[in-house]
């Protein structure tokens, strides 16, 4: 089944996409949840004009986020994490605390479940995580956990 979705949802796409899924999927949880909309070319039409309006005021949202993109990479994260005597971490860094170190460092607000790290983070060092800005920018920043 071809639908068309109203929304970003998780692992399937994002807003205005037309994606194929499984029947019982779109019937039982996308169309009654309104999450998306059975890709017919009325709907398909009605989306497209969506799409071209939403294009336009997108060009210009792309150059402010490939501006902040850059201000995150060129200042330096540092994520503060209480460490035991040995130099481990308690517990260990999340995408939270991240979140919450760029805001702190750069002033911008990143949403904590744009953030991914591909490893748990247990000790000090320097370490990289995947930030996704936008649907089409996702950019790989790195940081540093210093000790509190």
């Amino acid at each position: 089944m071809d639908v068309i979705l109203l929304e970003d949802v998780d692992n399937l796409g994002y807003k205005y996409d037309t994606v194929t899924v499984k029947n019982g999927y779109g019937r039982n949880f996308l169309l009654p949840k309104r999450k998306a909309v059975v890709a017919n070319k009325a709907n398909t039409a009605r989306i497209g004009e969506i799409r071209r309006q939403i294009d336009k005021k997108e060009a210009s949202m792309l150059a402010e986020i490939q501006e902040m993109v850059q201000r995150i990479k060129e200042t330096p994260i540092k994520v503060g994490a209480k460490v035991g005597t040995t130099g481990k971490i308690f517990g260990s860094v999340t995408n939270v605390q991240l979140a919450e170190a760029i805001k702190k460092e750069t002033g911008i607000e990143v949403d904590r479940r744009k953030i991914s790290i591909k490893d748990e983070i247990k000790q000090l060092g320097t370490f990289t995580a995947d930030v996704s800005f936008h649907n089409r920018i996702k950019e790989t920043i790195s940081f540093e956990v210093i000790a509190e």
